[in-house]
């Protein structure tokens, strides 16, 4: 009599290794989750380095932005410059050329004002899309309080020594001071207190020259000159002035008032002075022999 066969109950090795495998936490996150989206990046991936996927994806967001660019609450028509002089408006315009209407979707508003704060003539801009379909551009403007004479050029600059213009001729602004001089333009704060105290001798003075970017020169008509010092030049120009006025001292034949050395100052006489101090000075050396 045939004994009979009975299956083993027992798991393969193979069953039992996976078996075991699966009890660990770590094994059934991988295969839950993070195998299924490892699945979704790939596809995702393969989709987006797909040329005809890229196609189709950029005409349909191409024309989702069309369509959304052409409603009519979002066109701009009207373009505004409140407190802004003419002149500014024709260099912003010129810089910026806005093609209106438009919609505000292609208005690069950020880009706009930092091209307009290019302009030397402006400070700060402003730049914005009302309600009502309207670009409003706004400008701070420099404003000129010297004109520089920098070699062969004229520059109108501010109260910072900030280039705000070219200018073509002295006398297109006959109103504003003048100075001159290599590096002037970084000692604009002291030119101008130096033009506040010379108010006494404004209709005599010419301008100020900067020598060797560290001192001023006071230039007047008739060909004169107060040298200044390097330090305390404000102060030396009022000597200058008090000896003026107690003296008539820059109606007198002098060249130059040097004033470099505060303690010592020193005076050029005219050719026609220095000859007659000459002859002065004979006519008493024959009388006393």
């Amino acid at each position: 009599m045939c004994a009979m066969k009975y299956a083993d109950p027992a798991p393969s090795l193979l069953r039992y290794r996976f078996e075991r495998l699966w009890l660990k936490p770590s094994v059934r996150r991988t295969v839950r989750l993070w195998l299924p989206l490892a699945v979704v990046a790939g596809g995702i991936w393969m989709a987006a380095h797909n040329p005809a996927v890229q196609g189709a994806t950029q005409q349909g967001w191409n024309a989702l932005r069309d369509t959304v660019a052409a409603r009519p609450e979002l066109q701009v028509d009207t373009l505004e410059f409140p407190d802004v002089s003419p002149d500014l408006q024709a260099q912003i315009q010129a810089l910026v050329p806005l093609d209106l209407p438009k919609s505000a979707i292609d208005l690069k508003v950020a880009d706009i004002k930092a091209a307009i704060e290019t302009l030397d003539a402006v400070k700060q801009a402003e730049v914005r899309i009302t309600g009502n379909g309207t670009l409003e551009i706004r400008a701070l403007e420099r404003r000129p309080v010297l004109v520089w004479r920098d070699g062969s050029m004229l520059r109108l600059v501010d109260e910072t020594g900030h280039k705000v213009a070219e200018l073509a001729r002295r006398n297109a602004r006959p109103d504003l001071p003048l100075i001159a001089g290599k590096g002037a333009d970084a000692a604009v704060a002291e030119a101008m207190k130096l033009f506040e105290t010379a108010a006494p001798i404004a209709p005599r003075l010419r301008g100020f020259v900067r020598v060797g970017e560290r001192r001023w020169d006071v230039v007047l008509d008739r060909g004169q000159t107060i040298m200044l010092p390097e330090n305390g030049a404000i102060t030396a120009l009022r000597h200058v002035l008090e000896l003026h006025k107690a003296d008539d001292l820059l109606n007198r034949d002098i060249i130059v008032v040097d004033m470099r050395n505060p303690d010592r100052p020193v005076l050029r006489l005219t050719e026609t002075a220095i000859e007659e101090l000459r002859r002065l000075r004979a006519k008493v050396r024959g009388e006393d022999a």
